[in-house]
């Protein structure tokens, strides 16, 4: 059996020929009319992500058979049934094959190639997450589509578009995925609404991913507006869609209106839509960012119902490593830990645990709990008053507080609950902002 190297070829990724890689467009030398490239079989494909320019790994495992590779070319340069490679291709830096083991080497072991394959895709000549010394844009991941208000919400927690370089993610999970695989520095997820309580998926997703930090804490204004076809006139309106939550927020002004009000699941989809096909008897309610992305006119900003307290929805920058934090900017900045944690007596033991905070003038400003998937269930015993054994739930319980964790008083905190605890875990500890309008 003849032997077999493996090549790295990377397309629109800038790349040094010091670390034997070479940028490759990849068509060039997957189609089989091209000799170089008939002993060619692409075996793999994309190992990572960057959106808007996607880094594509292809591996070509090219036979080693250099001689007859070249007598091949030089036959079908002999009968006029092809172009030269090198004279179609003047720019390329693999000619032929032959060329290829030339500038490599042939001396190069393949595990030498399956090293480099490893270490791209660990991620290991990633610039620092957080841009160091690179000239790298951050990468910023934000749940949910063009226009949402998470998009707006990473727009104020990174205001300088030159120095991030942001894309959405259309599934939950995969804000979560995109830090894992180090496609993105960071991401914002949005954690709560004042009217209608947190988000509990992505608390779950925090809790079901141990190496995802929070960062930092954003709490923003609600702003829904009413958005149609630029140049339409407002007595064309028949009718307004949006997301059934938004369409609840704005339920008192939406009756002024005395429209046909229709929920959609996807309101990228629909303001989309209503742009791309010039509907102009149809409104959409979202946000600014929305009006900007689509090209829709704001008829009326604040569109929502005025609830006494406001309307707020609260934010989470993420990322894998606390210690690089970039903190959001602008109104009042504090400090807030959150930790996750169990307790063998279930509930009836949460008041001790928040008595540790406490009692060391540490206020406990958030309690939430989410079921424990690694034990659902537990049983109590309550023979001394002859009820048997009973089962109750089991819950995670997790609880935002004032202050660092390198505050005395936190630390001394977190400390004493993880003796009373089954397991406990901070899930970060970071600056909060919160801008009242």
């Amino acid at each position: 059996m003849q032997p077999l190297f493996d090549f790295f070829f990377f397309q629109s990724l800038p790349v040094s020929a010091g670390d034997h890689r070479m940028a490759l467009p990849v068509p060039r030398y997957v189609d089989a009319g091209r000799p170089a490239a008939a002993a060619a079989v692409v075996v793999a494909s994309v190992i990572g992500r960057k959106r808007g320019s996607f880094t594509r790994v292809i591996v070509v495992r090219a036979s080693a058979n250099f001689k007859q590779n070249k007598q091949q070319h030089e036959q079908q340069m002999r009968q006029g049934r092809s172009q030269d490679v090198r004279s179609a291709c003047p720019s390329s830096p693999l000619r032929t094959v032959d060329e290829v083991a030339s500038r490599l080497g042939r001396e190069i072991a393949l595990a030498n190639l399956e090293r480099l394959f490893r270490q791209q895709a660990a991620g290991v000549d990633r610039p620092p997450a957080n841009g160091g010394s690179s000239d790298r844009p951050v990468r910023v991941a934000y749940q949910g589509s063009r226009g949402s208000y998470c998009q707006e919400a990473t727009a104020r927690a990174f205001p300088s578009s030159s120095a991030c370089e942001v894309f959405p993610c259309a599934h939950m999970e995969e804000a979560f995925a995109v830090l894992e695989d180090r496609s993105a520095d960071r991401a914002v997820v949005p954690a709560e609404n004042s009217l209608d309580g947190p988000i509990d998926r992505n608390l779950d997703l925090l809790l079901r991913h141990p190496g995802i930090r929070i960062l930092a804490e954003l709490v923003l204004p609600v702003n829904h507006c009413l958005l149609s076809l630029p140049g339409a006139p407002r007595s064309s309106l028949r009718r307004v869609i949006s997301h059934p939550q938004a369409l609840s927020h704005c339920r008192r002004n939406l009756e002024a209106l005395d429209l046909e009000v229709d929920e959609v699941w996807c309101t990228a989809d629909a303001a989309r839509f209503v742009a791309e096909n010039r509907v102009a008897d149809t409104a959409v309610i979202w946000s600014q960012m929305a009006a900007r992305e689509f090209g829709l006119r704001i008829l009326v900003s604040n569109f929502q119902d005025h609830h006494q307290g406001g309307n707020f929805n609260r934010f989470l920058q993420l990322g894998l490593s606390a210690g690089q934090t970039q903190e959001f900017t602008g109104g009042g900045v504090a400090r807030k830990t959150t930790v996750a944690f169990s307790l063998e007596g279930g509930a009836s033991d949460l008041f001790r645990a928040m008595w540790i905070f406490e009692s060391r003038g540490v206020r406990v400003t958030r309690v939430d709990h989410r079921p424990n998937r690694a034990k659902p269930l537990r049983v109590v015993d309550r023979g001394t008053d002859g009820l048997g054994k009973a089962t109750y739930l089991d819950y995670v319980f997790v609880l935002d507080v004032d202050g660092s964790a390198l505050d005395a008083a936190v630390a001394a905190a977190l400390a004493q609950l993880e003796e009373i605890a089954v397991f406990a875990r901070v899930l970060g500890s970071y600056a909060s902002t919160c801008h009242s309008r």
